[in-house]
């Protein structure tokens, strides 16, 4: 016999699945709610690695401001994959910044994104929702 599963039980998280992924949630919260009350306090590490950037401190500004909110969204349950999502430019710029111009390895911004991505993929129908795009994916 085959067990055929609906495209909206498949494409949603087991228990086991969703601790894991509520786990990484608060993990890549705390991670970047430090990160951007840094950017966004004015830290000296912060402000001289954007000076470095050369963007403007404006940018360390909007950065902080993008990853404070991305740190809310990932632990409010209905916003938590649009959290994700936005974490995910936002670490590939990162990466580039630290390869291009800072010289730097870009391994914590390489997790950070990784981690991201697994969160985003796992709450991808919240996504969908929430951008309109339908019900749920069908993979």
């Amino acid at each position: 016999m085959v067990d055929v599963q609906d495209s909206a039980s498949a494409a949603k998280p087991g228990r086991g699945a969703n601790v894991g992924l509520w786990i990484l949630q608060v993990l890549l919260a705390a991670a970047f709610l430090g990160a951007g009350g840094a950017k966004l306090a004015g830290v000296e590490m912060m402000v001289e690695e954007f000076r470095k950037v050369g963007l403007g401190q404006w940018f360390r500004c909007l950065t902080g401001t993008l990853e404070v909110l991305a740190a809310v969204l990932l632990i409010v349950p209905r916003t938590s994959g649009l959290g994700a999502l936005l974490l995910a430019p936002i670490m590939i710029g990162a990466v580039v910044a630290h390869l291009v111009v800072l010289k730097s390895s870009p391994a914590a911004p390489l997790v950070l994104l990784a981690l991201a991505a697994v969160v985003a993929w796992g709450r991808r129908d919240s996504i969908r929702v929430i951008l309109g795009w339908g019900g749920p994916a069908r993979v």
